[in-house]
């Protein structure tokens, strides 16, 4: 490609929720450019490769996501297996004994200023942190949904996002992109993939196809290329080299042993949260669909092997009195941690090929979304200015990366288990300096806005707020806090108490919400 010459050519390789969702972010947010022919998507995936999802949970910003690509709510509910997640429930995280607290979605107030904990540490309130001054905590006590029929699409009285069946949304994905935003897709394997001397990827060759394979190009030429490939990395990693920033020594977890497990009854409730829960080695995800739940066991293979893990996710379903001999299991390996570039010459990694650290608050979606954006709003015009492109990039993600593991890392951090893996958790010597910074600095005051600089953070101050003092930490304040601010979260408070008894009275449970849907479908805004 000539320095001068327009980027006209995007090549996206794999497909996946990664490679769809890029895809369409990507043909939306450009469409005049597509529409005019200034500019072609081109998604070649393999017809060997499964997703490698189990289930996803989703977070809140999935909903102005399917807005943007043009899909609707009801659509992607009925066609993806789509219930509502409302947060993150942590059980048995605090103590070897019962124990919990949540992460809800709904951000208090005042969060971002700190009223609302600084209004919760003064007053020794004996309510938890997320049930003092939001509503879902009770919602998810009572498996119910965040919205009503009648309330619009992409809209409720509760934020929310999706728990979701990740091979039927990626189908979803691309039926809508091929039809509805022009991309265009191949369905092969790559052969060989052809750089110039300045190592930027020029070709790709691909395999002849099956005979049960439709009819595909021999090669794709390209201008700039993005890597969905998963853990394989074929662009980034096997082309050009870039290796992994491994993290390991901060989180241990580096397998995950999956299955889906049918309820017990056609209505047995559809829980409003993912629930983890805390085992010795590790900890067991929990995502409600409607027509089953996605369990999954994250585990450290220094602390445990396969038979004992495979052992103490059985223990786990079997609470449910069901007969778990026909299940079928999924073992996946990972070695956490991330690309020491993510965007290197003509190419840019996004999804897995990017990096994996472990699914603990779903953050792996979040950031595909996050990265397609951003190449969406700055993509290069030419070849000449693409390097200054790649090196925002490759700032702003290093920085969410980093913020990611402190948060997920803090998580452990305030965990008094006993297990070996808890204990080790818990070293000095496996904590980040900058998380030691701010838990240095929240010992005397609570989290809020200057702890977070950077203009879009992919955790902010309501969600340290919501693990700090759910999980038991106290910062001790040395001053009082502002008379108005206290007044202001001591209203949030009394409103919330008595909204809640209001609303559940109101509201409908997650299943029969679902039910109403796919009868009737949602209001259009």
């Amino acid at each position: 490609m000539q320095l001068n010459s327009q980027v006209k050519d995007i090549v996206i390789v794999g497909g996946g929720t990664a490679g769809w969702l890029t895809a369409g972010l990507l043909a939306s947010r450009l469409s005049s450019r597509v529409q005019s022919g200034e500019l072609n998507i081109t998604l070649c995936e393999s017809p060997d490769v499964p997703t490698i999802g189990v289930g996803e949970g989703s977070w809140p910003t999935l909903r102005s996501t399917l807005q943007t690509i043009g899909v609707t709510e009801t659509d992607f509910i009925r066609q993806c297996n789509v219930s509502f997640k409302q947060g993150s429930r942590f059980v048995n995280w605090q103590h070897d004994r019962p124990s919990q607290y949540d992460h809800p979605f709904d951000v208090p107030q005042q969060a971002s200023q700190g009223a609302e904990a600084q209004h919760w540490l003064s007053t020794q309130s004996q309510v938890p942190f997320s049930q003092a001054y939001c509503l879902q905590t009770e919602l998810a006590n009572n498996n119910l949904a965040p919205k009503l029929i009648t309330t619009p699409e992409f809209t409720g009285f509760a934020n929310y996002g999706y728990h979701l069946d990740a091979a039927l949304f990626a189908e979803f994905l691309r039926e809508h992109c091929i039809q509805h935003l022009q991309v265009k897709h191949v369905l092969a394997n790559v052969k060989q993939v052809e750089q110039d001397e300045n190592g930027d990827i020029t070709c790709l060759h691909l395999a002849p196809p099956s005979q049960n394979n439709s009819n595909h190009p021999d090669y794709i030429n390209g201008d700039l290329f993005v890597d969905c490939t998963g853990f394989r990395a074929l662009l980034l990693g096997d082309t050009l080299g870039v290796c992994n920033t491994q993290v390991d020594d901060v989180l241990f977890a580096n397998n995950a042993i999956a299955t889906q497990l049918p309820y017990v009854e056609q209505n047995s409730p559809i829980a409003s949260f993912t629930e983890s829960t805390a085992q010795d080695n590790g900890w067991i995800w929990d995502i409600g669909l409607p027509n089953r739940r996605g369990i999954g066991y994250v585990y450290s293979d220094r602390y445990c092997d396969e038979q004992d893990a495979h052992r103490t996710l059985v223990k786990f379903l079997q609470k449910t009195q069901q007969n778990t001999d026909t299940l079928s299991y999924k073992q996946i390996h990972f070695t956490p941690g991330y690309k020491q570039q993510f965007w290197k010459n003509n190419c840019v990694a996004i999804g897995l090929s990017a990096g994996f650290i472990e699914p603990l608050e779903a953050s792996a979606l979040v950031l595909v979304e996050m990265s397609a954006n951003m190449l969406a709003e700055q993509l290069p015009n030419t070849r000449s200015c693409m390097d200054v492109i790649a090196k925002r990039f490759n700032q702003t993600f290093t920085y969410r990366w980093q913020r990611i593991i402190d948060f997920l890392k803090l998580h452990y951090v305030l965990s008094r288990r006993s297990s070996a893996f808890w204990q080790d958790n818990r070293a000095q010597s496996s904590v980040p300096d900058s998380l030691k910074e701010l838990l240095a600095l929240w010992q005397h005051k609570v989290p809020d806005m200057n702890d977070f600089p950077a203009r879009d953070e992919v955790f902010q101050a309501a969600s340290y707020q919501f693990v700090l003092y759910g999980a038991g930490f106290k910062s001790q304040l040395l001053s009082t806090p502002d008379k108005n601010l206290l007044e202001a979260a001591e209203q949030q408070f009394l409103s919330i108490q008595g909204y809640t008894s209001q609303l559940t009275n109101k509201t409908i449970s997650n299943r029969d919400l679902l039910s109403k849907i796919y009868r009737y479908g949602l209001q259009k805004r």
